[in-house]
C-alpha cells in the first residue's frame, strides 16, 4: 500500500498561506477525490480544500488555528494505487474551491452537491455533529470550539442556539494591564481581517492623503431614476454614480493610477476597473468590476448587483478582490453622512458617498427642502494636487446635479 502527500496547493493571485479553519476528516477517514479534507481562510476568503487523491487518511499535517504555507503538507493518504486529479497530475494546482480556472471546477462543485451536505457523526472522538455551514460560520466568528460542545438538537446536533450560549459572556480569567478591565474575547488577526489591517497601516503609513467633499443636489437624479422606473426599469443610483465616476476618470486620469515606488513613476492606467466597498460578515472587502469604462449604467448596475451579492455569500473571487484600479465607497447604506475613507492601497483614491436626505437648500434665491448627498474625495497627494482632485469631484457632483446634460456627453 503507497502512500502520498498532498501539500496546500497554489492559492493564486500572489497568496502565499492560510489558516486551517478546520479538518473535515480524521486519521482513518476514507475519502474520495475531490473529496473536501479541510477548511482554510485566507486574506480573500474560507474555501475548503478537496483531496487529489482516494485512500485512507494516514495522517494530518497541522493543527486547527495554524497558518501553512503553499507547498507544506496538508494530509497524507494511504491507497493501493491512490487515484489522482486529473487537473494536478498536469500540474495546475488550482485545487482550492472558489480559486483557478480549471474546467474541472465546477464538476467538482456538482459532485459535491450531489453528496449530503455534512454527515452527522457521533462524538466519541468524531467530528462534532454539525450540519449547518451557518452555525460553523457562527461558531468562528464567536471564537466558540465545537468540538467542546454537546449538541441539544435531534440525535446531538449542534444548534445555532448551542453556539449562542457558548459565547455568551463570562467571567474573565485575565484582565487588561493598562485598564484593569477583565478582557472578555481576543481575537486572532488571521485571515480577511489581517489582510484588511495590513492593507489599511499600509496605506495610511506609505499615502500623504488628502481629504475633500462636497454637498450635492441629488433631487433631479432621484426624479430621472424615478421617471425609468415607470418606463420599465431603472438602474441603482450607486450605478448611476458610477458611471459618473468612471466617465470622470477619464477626463481626470491621474486619479486612475498608482504609484509605483520601485520603478521611481506613477502608472496612469487605460481603463477602470472600479471597486465596490462592501461590508459583510466577515468583514470589508472590495470586489472591482472588471472593464467599468466598457458598461453603461446597466451594465453597471448588474455587475454591481452581482458583486455584491458574492461578496456577502462568500463567494467572490480572489481576482475580483485584488484587482481594483478605484474605489468606490457607498458608506451611505451605514446611516452615515460623510467619512474621511481610507484608500485600498496601492489605489491612488476613493470616492464616498453618504446616504441621501432632504435637506434646507437654496433655489433661485428661496429655502426649499432639496435631496442633498455629500461626497468626500480622498486621494494620494503624490499622484495630483487640489486642483485635480476638486476637478474631478466638482465634475461628479455636476453630473449628479445635472444628470440628463452628463448622460448625453458620455
Amino acid at each position: 500500500m503507497s502512500t502520498r502527500v498532498f501539500t496546500l496547493p497554489d492559492l493564486g493571485e500572489g497568496l502565499t498561506e492560510a489558516q486551517l479553519l478546520r479538518w473535515l476528516v480524521k486519521v482513518g477517514d476514507t475519502v474520495r477525490v475531490d473529496e473536501p479534507v479541510a477548511e482554510v481562510e485566507t486574506a480573500k476568503a474560507a474555501v475548503e480544500v478537496p483531496s487529489p487523491f482516494a485512500g485512507t487518511i494516514a495522517e494530518l499535517h497541522g493543527d486547527e488555528g495554524a497558518t501553512l504555507t503553499v507547498g507544506a503538507p496538508l494530509i497524507s493518504v494511504a491507497a493501493a494505487g491512490a487515484a489522482y486529479v486529473e487537473e494536478e497530475r498536469a500540474g495546475s494546482g488550482n485545487v482550492l474551491i472558489g480559486y483557478g480556472t480549471s474546467a474541472a471546477a465546477p464538476a467538482r462543485r456538482r459532485r459535491k452537491a450531489a453528496r449530503p451536505a455534512v454527515k452527522t457523526l457521533a462524538r466519541n472522538g468524531e467530528r462534532p455533529a454539525v450540519q449547518s455551514p451557518i452555525v460553523r460560520q457562527l461558531a468562528r466568528r464567536r471564537n466558540v470550539e465545537l468540538d467542546a460542545l454537546t449538541g441539544t438538537g435531534p440525535g446531538g446536533l449542534i444548534t445555532r442556539h448551542d453556539v449562542e450560549t457558548a459565547a455568551a459572556p463570562a467571567p474573565a480569567a485575565d484582565s487588561d494591564r493598562r485598564t484593569g478591565l477583565p478582557i472578555r474575547a481576543r481575537v486572532p488577526l488571521t485571515g480577511l481581517r489581517k489582510a484588511v489591517t495590513d492593507t489599511l497601516t499600509r496605506s495610511r503609513s506609505e499615502i500623504p492623503e488628502a481629504t475633500t467633499w462636497v454637498d450635492v443636489d441629488a433631487t433631479t437624479l432621484l426624479e430621472l431614476r424615478a421617471r425609468l422606473q415607470e418606463n420599465g426599469g431603472a438602474p441603482g443610483i450607486l450605478a448611476m454614480v458610477a458611471r459618473f465616476v468612471v466617465a470622470g476618470l477619464a477626463r481626470f486620469p491621474e486619479l486612475n493610477s498608482r504609484v509605483d515606488t520601485e520603478r521611481g513613476e506613477i502608472t496612469h492606467f487605460g481603463g477602470v476597473n472600479l471597486g465596490l466597498a462592501a461590508q459583510t460578515g466577515r468583514g470589508l472587502v472590495v470586489p472591482a468590476v472588471r472593464d467599468a469604462h466598457r458598461l453603461g449604467m446597466r451594465g453597471l448596475d448588474t455587475e454591481i448587483r452581482r458583486l455584491t451579492a458574492a461578496a456577502r455569500e462568500g463567494t467572490v473571487t480572489a481576482a475580483e478582490l485584488s484587482s481594483g484600479s478605484f474605489t468606490l465607497n457607498n458608506y451611505g447604506v451605514l446611516g452615515v453622512d460623510g467619512s474621511a475613507a481610507i484608500i485600498n492601497h496601492p489605489e491612488a483614491a476613493i470616492l464616498g458617498m453618504g446616504r441621501i436626505l432632504p435637506r434646507p437648500w437654496v433655489v433661485d434665491g428661496e429655502v426649499v427642502a432639496r435631496q442633498i448627498v455629500q461626497l468626500s474625495l480622498v486621494f494620494d497627494h503624490r499622484v495630483c494636487d487640489g486642483g485635480t482632485a476638486g476637478g474631478f469631484l466638482r465634475f461628479v457632483a455636476d453630473a449628479i446635479e445635472n444628470p440628463v446634460s452628463a448622460m448625453a456627453e458620455l
